[in-house]
Formats: C-alpha cells, sequence, structure tokens
C-alpha cells in the first residue's frame, strides 16, 4: 500500500461496515462533525435574513406576513438513512453533491400570497443563488401536499475559506403545516402503511385546507382593499 493510501482518512462505509479502529472512528466523527457544522452555519445566515424580514414588518408595517419560522439540520442518523434509502455512497463530498434538503427551514404564513411574497423578498437577495425551485402550491403533490420549496445557495466564509451551503426553505400557510404535520404523523403510525381509507380521508382534507386558504385570503383582501402589502 502506497503512504499516499495510507494517509487517506477512513470513509463514512468503513465506520458502517465495523472494519475500522477506534482512531479512524474518531476521525470519521470529526470529519462529519465538520461537515453538518458548515449546514449548521449556512442555515443561521438564512434564518437570520428570514428574521431581518420579519422584524422589519413587525416595526415598519401593520401586518406581518411570518407566522412562524423553524428549522432544522439532519443528525447523522437521519442523514445516513436519506443516503443508504437512495443508494448513495457514502462519502462526504457524493453527500454534498446529492443531498440538498440536510438544512432545512420552514416559513409558516397566514396566506398563500404571504408565501409567495416571502420568497420574492428572500431569492432577490444578491448573496443568494436559487439552485431549484418546487411549487406544490401551484401543482400540490397526489397526496394533497402543498408547500412552495425552495434549495438556496448561500456562502459561509470559514477560516479555511468561502462554502457554498445549500439551504432548503419551505413557505406554506397554516392550513397546509397543519395538514402536512397531521399527514407525517399518520404515515409514522403505520410505518408508511396507511389504509387506503385515510388516505382518502387525507386527500379531502388537503382539499378542504386549499378552500379554506382561498376563503381566508378572499376576506383578508375585503379587509385590507388595496393595501401594497397584501399582493392581491
Amino acid at each position: 500500500m502506497s503512504t499516499a493510501a495510507a494517509a487517506e482518512p477512513p470513509s463514512l462505509a468503513l465506520a458502517t461496515e465495523g472494519g475500522i479502529t477506534p482512531a479512524q472512528l474518531r476521525e470519521v466523527g470529526g470529519q462529519l462533525q465538520r461537515f453538518l457544522l458548515e449546514y449548521e452555519f449556512g442555515l443561521r445566515e438564512v434564518e437570520t435574513k428570514i428574521e431581518i424580514l420579519r422584524d422589519e414588518f413587525a416595526h415598519m408595517h401593520d401586518y406581518n406576513p411570518i407566522e412562524h419560522v423553524s428549522s432544522r439540520v439532519k443528525s447523522p442518523d437521519s442523514l445516513r438513512e436519506k443516503v443508504l434509502r437512495r443508494g448513495l455512497n457514502l462519502d462526504l463530498e457524493t453527500i454534498r453533491r446529492e443531498i440538498t434538503d440536510i438544512a432545512g427551514i420552514r416559513v409558516s404564513c397566514s396566506f398563500v400570497t404571504d408565501a409567495y411574497r416571502i420568497f420574492d423578498l428572500l431569492t432577490q437577495q444578491d448573496d443568494l443563488t436559487i439552485r431549484r425551485v418546487s411549487d406544490y402550491i401551484a401543482e400540490p403533490k397526489e397526496n394533497g401536499y402543498a408547500s412552495l420549496h425552495a434549495i438556496v445557495e448561500i456562502p459561509v466564509f470559514l477560516s479555511t475559506g468561502r462554502v457554498d451551503v445549500p439551504v432548503e426553505v419551505q413557505l406554506r400557510t397554516i392550513a397546509m403545516d397543519f395538514w402536512a404535520s397531521t399527514e407525517h404523523k399518520i404515515h409514522y403510525k403505520y410505518d408508511g402503511n396507511v389504509p387506503e381509507g385515510l388516505l382518502t380521508e387525507l386527500k379531502d382534507a388537503a382539499t378542504s385546507a386549499a378552500e379554506l386558504d382561498a376563503r381566508m385570503q378572499r376576506l383578508h383582501r375585503e379587509l385590507h382593499g388595496g393595501s401594497p402589502h397584501t399582493r392581491a
């Protein structure tokens, strides 16, 4: 074995096979910790942008489109499960290239127009790059799921240099969020094997949620008239 090959750090695959020494295991753990830390920093950058928008609306306008914000970075176990589920190689470069939702932030809004407004305000910032947009509000998934997803890339400046970190941003109404939360709990309870009757009810509930959003949007528009903050 060459000296260069011997000096290569152990891969995540080795760590899952058990053929690894304690020292190598610590090295793999350190690599993964540093890797996930980049996503934590990227998430903080995007969170700060959204918090600034929320605080500006709260102080400068008579209406705030942001109701709630939550965020997370995938745990090592959750990340490994997703990598194995997709049949990807267990190495950091493959994970970096193929998995774009390691860091995620969810923004709940009162109205559909608010979700699009925050999307516009966020993605127009010149240090953000849009990698992908999936508009499940305009075209909900077959099961009824509705949300606006965007993968944005944000630069993070570390002592070792610049790293461009992808962050998934989900924007949805309160009704959409309530539906998605309930749907997730049902799938978890039945371990993915949800009875057909419940799936039908979930689809009907998604339709009702969309109708409620449209109805509340009309009431909101009537209340605020032609206010520029309603983006009617």
